[in-house]
């Protein structure tokens, strides 16, 4: 049989495993294991394992356990493991692997009773394993009196009662479009859009708006960019994409919205129905009657847009009610029900007063109408099909839910109705039983929880029908969580993975700590796939805009105190020892101990600890090393981009969000920072002092003025005042975060400039210029990338040619690069200067 069907279609049917043990019996088993692996398809390799899993032999189950990190192997175990437990726990023992440790636990703990029968029959490194879990103490399980009655009878376990729909004809809403921006918003998105966006050749922009001769839809969209505006304004309510591609709205549509605003509403609305994904944030500013309604489809019908309907809901509560409450009193149907969604989701939100204004002002009946609805138990409000729970989310495997205060654990049935409260959540809209699930719960262990059933999702391939174990992350994760995740989000776009890394990102949002917020920023910033990046930053300007907040004002509220004293310092207690721990000009954390002696490591807890303090105090200085570095780097280059920019902070910002900032003063009292008058002219310099006060560069002290401005001083601002500080940091023995008063600067004379030009770089070197800021110029035909270009101070772009480029995918084609066209002519002295030091170090 082997010989004829191995490898063929035949293998792979679902009927012919049955066949072969209903023909063979146990013969058939080495043949059932060689196809393991071979199956084309998902259902065929589910199937081998299910007949496997019916055998009775250890054959057929160690099978299946040397396969058990493999999609749907789990699964299968489990059945065999509850058809054949002594065997189960007999493999389990002699096996090892950190999935295998998980199953044994827990295989261990719901058979107790047959421990001693078992244990005969076991090695000594076996009967061991087994011996120590059984004699671990287990976790008691609540009696039913102390759980939440949501737990005990949910909704979804009795019969439903069916509200009658009130009908409220006739109303309309008659609001008129308006558009808010955020602060900085309208700027930023003003400045968004690529310069080729804006680029049209052989073509006059008359000739575009006329429409004359055969134009490339391309070409209107550079002319809404810009082009001028007494010939781009009339296209606006006429001009649609319509069956074109929409390729690169997120783009271009940003910079069309905030030039014209109100104006482009129309061709606005008309892309974000074909284009929800790339074309909804572009709503988000803008408020009108059909807009709530496109949202409130989008909230009901797509997950992809699902974060950016609730955001618009969030920012334009009182709109948004006033334009849903007739659709959620109209004729019962699929309006109805999105409307009657969007609103709930509003109430969730915190907008209740909002919903009850608009309700009001349409009159007696449709007040007492939304009354009724805001008064409809929310624990009613479930999905027309419950879900039903993979097999893999069996409780038996996932981590014990423990209420608060050591009062035992959720007995398994509980523990289903919280996953099933978990699947009927969505982003945005938890189902409301959670909120006494989190109140009775312990906070930590619900986190766990979701975390073990995430890596049960994980190991079963991400099936997109059980998507919503990602979601439910941010509805019982925590800081843990996001350590966890964040990497995985980095990975997943190289996994072909994209879909799964932004769903990645809108949870980091949900999740909201200044953690969570902490990470998404650092994906925004330095992250190796440019799709995923700009989706970062994308939601990091949502959530700046909700904040009402600039991205740059938000960044600097980002970085978490981490628990550290006010003094910048953090000590870890033992009991008997006791350690400090401090960083250096880098952020690296580093420890000493009583005495002040500074330590390689921190210790591990020894036997004199005090075993509950000792324990704890070094997961949270595990803890904190994560975190600080996956923020120290971010933070020192964006200091040292606030320099090269010339960004300022307002005097009461710089003292609190730098100064007072328990982390941020390690690298704050390490640089040169200067004052500046209105017109950004340098007026004095100074430091923070070690105890947070002032001093200039003869170390007399120094008073703030509350109106002055502050930013981090270039050395070409400070002239010959370098030296002078260069003596004071040297005295002091002060390490700099990164070079500014030893940083090189440069002029634009003609030997650099040669000498730049002339070298053959490698392409590593120049791609290696995006740290810095530079992006890869736009991929023209064959996916060619001809340049490099990077954003200056005060508008505008400075492009550099490559020769002879970069090819998309293949990076190593050509292993050097020479530089075109280096011109910093017209630039300010220290533009100039960056550009060219940037340039320089990759020559060398």
């Amino acid at each position: 049989i082997a010989g004829h069907v191995h490898g063929s279609s035949v293998t792979h049917s679902l009927a012919l495993p049955a066949m072969l043990v209903d023909g063979l019996g146990l013969a058939a088993v080495p043949l059932l294991t060689g196809w393991l692996g071979q199956s084309y398809d998902s259902a065929g390799e589910r199937r081998l394992l299910e007949v496997l899993a019916e055998l009775p032999g250890d054959e057929a189950m160690q099978a299946i356990l040397d396969r058990i990190d493999d999609r749907y192997a789990q699964p299968a175990f489990l059945r065999a493991a509850a058809r054949f437990p002594r065997r189960a726990m007999r493999l389990l023992a002699a096996s090892h692997g950190k999935a295998v440790d998980a199953l044994l636990r827990v295989h261990v703990a719901t058979h107790r009773d047959l421990v001693p029968e078992v244990l005969p029959a076991l090695g000594e490194a076996a009967a061991e394993r087994i011996g120590r879990i059984a004699s671990a103490p287990s976790v008691a399980v609540a009696p039913a009196e102390a759980l939440p009655e949501v737990l005990v009878s949910p909704p979804w376990t009795r019969p439903r009662t069916v509200r009658k729909p009130v009908v409220v004809s006739g109303l309309t809403c008659q609001d008129e479009p308006s558009v808010t921006w955020g602060p900085g918003e309208r700027d930023a998105w003003l400045a968004a859009p690529p310069d080729h966006w804006g680029r049209v050749y052989g073509r006059t922009w008359k000739d575009i708006a006329d429409g004359r001769g055969r134009y490339d839809w391309s070409d209107v969209v550079a002319l809404f960019i810009a082009g001028p505006e007494e010939l781009a304004a009339p296209l606006l309510s006429t001009w649609r994409l319509g069956g074109h591609w929409h390729w690169g709205t997120a783009d271009w549509l940003p910079g069309v919205a905030a030039r014209f605003e109100l104006a482009a509403l129309p061709l606005l609305l008309d892309t974000a129905r074909h284009t929800p994904s790339g074309a909804g944030p572009s709503l988000l500013p803008f408020a009108a009657p059909e807009i709530a309604v496109l949202m409130a489809d989008w909230l009901a019908r797509l997950k992809s847009v699902r974060a950016t309907a609730l955001a618009w809901l969030s920012r334009h509560p009182d709109a948004a009610a006033r334009a849903l409450v007739p659709a959620a009193l109209g004729k019962p149907g699929a309006a109805r029900r999105q409307a009657e969604r969007a609103l709930t989701a509003l109430v969730t939100g915190g907008h209740r007063d909002a919903v009850a204004r608009a309700a009001a002002g349409y009159g007696p009946a449709a007040e007492a109408a939304i009354g009724d609805l805001l008064a409809a138990d929310p624990l009613d409000a479930l999905p027309a099909k419950m879900p039903s729970l993979p097999e893999w989310a069996d409780v038996a495997v996932l981590s014990p839910i423990r209420l608060r205060g050591d009062a035992g654990a959720l007995p398994a049935e509980a523990v289903r109705h919280v996953t099933t409260m978990l699947a009927i959540s969505r982003p945005g809209e938890p189902y409301p039983g959670l909120d006494a699930v989190r109140q009775a719960c312990d906070a930590r262990s619900l986190a766990d929880f979701g975390w073990a059933l995430f890596q049960r999702w994980q190991a079963a391939g991400h099936p997109a029908k059980e998507s919503w174990i990602m979601d439910a992350q941010a509805l019982v994760g925590d800081d843990e969580t996001v350590r966890r995740l964040a990497p995985l989000i980095r990975a997943w776009p190289g996994e072909n993975g994209h879909a799964r890394a932004v769903a990645g990102l809108e949870l980091l949002a949900g999740i909201g700590s200044e953690v969570a917020l902490m990470h998404l920023h650092g994906i925004a910033e330095k992250v190796k796939f440019g799709g995923l990046k700009k989706r970062a930053r994308q939601k990091m300007d949502e959530v700046a805009a909700e904040l009402g907040l600039t991205p740059q004002e938000l960044a600097d509220r980002l970085v978490p105190s981490f628990g550290l004293s006010a003094d910048g310092s953090l000590t870890l207690d033992y009991g008997r020892r006791r350690f400090v721990v401090g960083f250096d000009e880098q952020l690296k954390p580093y420890v000493t101990d009583a005495a002040g002696k500074r330590l390689k490591n921190l210790p591990k807890p020894g036997v004199n600890d005090d075993p509950e303090l000792a324990p704890a105090a070094h997961r949270r200085f595990a803890g904190l090393k994560k975190d600080v570095r996956a923020v120290a780097a971010d933070t020192i280059r964006r200091l040292e981009r606030a320099m090269v920019d010339r960004r300022r902070w307002s005097a009461a910002d710089f003292e609190r969000l730098l100064v007072g900032h328990p982390l941020l003063w390690h690298i704050v009292r390490r640089l040169v920072w200067g004052r500046y008058d209105s017109s950004g002219r340098l007026v004095g310099a100074l430091r923070v002092a070690e105890d947070r006060t002032f001093a200039d560069a003869a170390d007399d002290p120094l008073t703030l003025p509350g109106d002055a401005v502050v930013g981090v001083a270039h050395p070409l601002e400070l002239g010959e005042e370098v030296a002078a500080w260069a003596e004071v940091f040297a005295d002091y023995e002060i390490l700099q975060p990164f070079p500014q008063l030893g940083r090189e600067t440069y002029t634009a004379d003609e030997a650099l400039l040669a000498e730049i030009c002339g070298a053959k770089i490698p392409t590593h070197a120049v791609l290696g210029l995006e740290r810095r800021g530079w992006r890869r110029g736009d991929p023209q035909d064959a996916g060619w990338q001809g340049w490099i270009e990077r954003d200056v101070p005060g508008g505008g772009t400075v492009s550099v040619g490559l020769d002879p480029g970069v090819a998309i995918g293949w990076i190593d084609m050509n292993e050097t690069q020479t530089l075109v066209g280096v011109n910093v002519d017209g630039l300010d002295p220290i533009t100039a200067s960056e550009i060219l030091r940037d340039l320089r170090e990759i020559t060398r």
